[in-house]
């Protein structure tokens, strides 16, 4: 099988129920940055320090992946199953995030991102998952989004900070602390 088809040569790709549209698209610009997202966790769980956390990563760029394919339908023409995310899906993430936060220190200060090169990583995919978010808000402005695609991103920007600071703690690296001129 050939992987290029040459169909989008001309700067069109089709939707999941055949729609083409110009790969500038909004809707494309939201998959497109989600699969950019997916990568960067998959550079997170590459890395050493999350060895015991590469089992959910890998769920989560499951999820990512589900909610690529909602993103790449076409939702006036699909008629193909595309599978969807779930309310266990957030609950998952916020349990995380709660079992993470319970061994840390009391966050009293704003974080700059850094610290360690692998926490960079965390914080990378923090922004990357902010700016999917913030796309894909602007796409339900036109378009029909599935509620839970919004919240699962916000919910997943939350756990890469919390994420973050946790692998800072298991790397005994320094947070890095915001200290405003006055």
């Amino acid at each position: 099988m050939k992987i290029y088809t040459k169909t989008g040569d001309q700067g069109l790709t089709s939707l999941i129920g055949g729609t083409r549209v110009p790969k500038s698209s909004l809707r494309i610009d939201c998959y497109g940055t989600v699969d950019e997202l997916n990568a960067y966790i998959g550079l997170l769980r590459d890395q050493d320090v999350n060895g015991s956390r590469r089992g959910l990563l890998k769920e989560i760029q499951d999820r990512l992946f589900t909610m690529g394919a909602s993103l790449a339908s076409d939702p006036e023409k699909s008629k193909m199953k595309i599978p969807d995310l779930h309310a266990e899906d957030v609950a998952l993430l916020e349990q995380e995030m709660d079992r993470m936060n319970a061994g840390l220190p009391e966050l009293r200060e704003f974080i700059l991102p850094g610290g360690h090169p692998s926490v960079s990583v965390s914080h990378v995919a923090r922004c990357v998952c902010r700016r999917a978010e913030r796309l894909v808000i602007h796409l339900r402005e036109e378009s029909f989004v599935a509620d839970l695609v919004i919240v699962y991103l916000n919910r997943l920007s939350d756990y890469l900070f919390v994420l973050g600071r946790q692998m800072a703690y298991d790397l005994g690296a320094e947070e890095v602390t915001w200290k405003p001129r006055i």
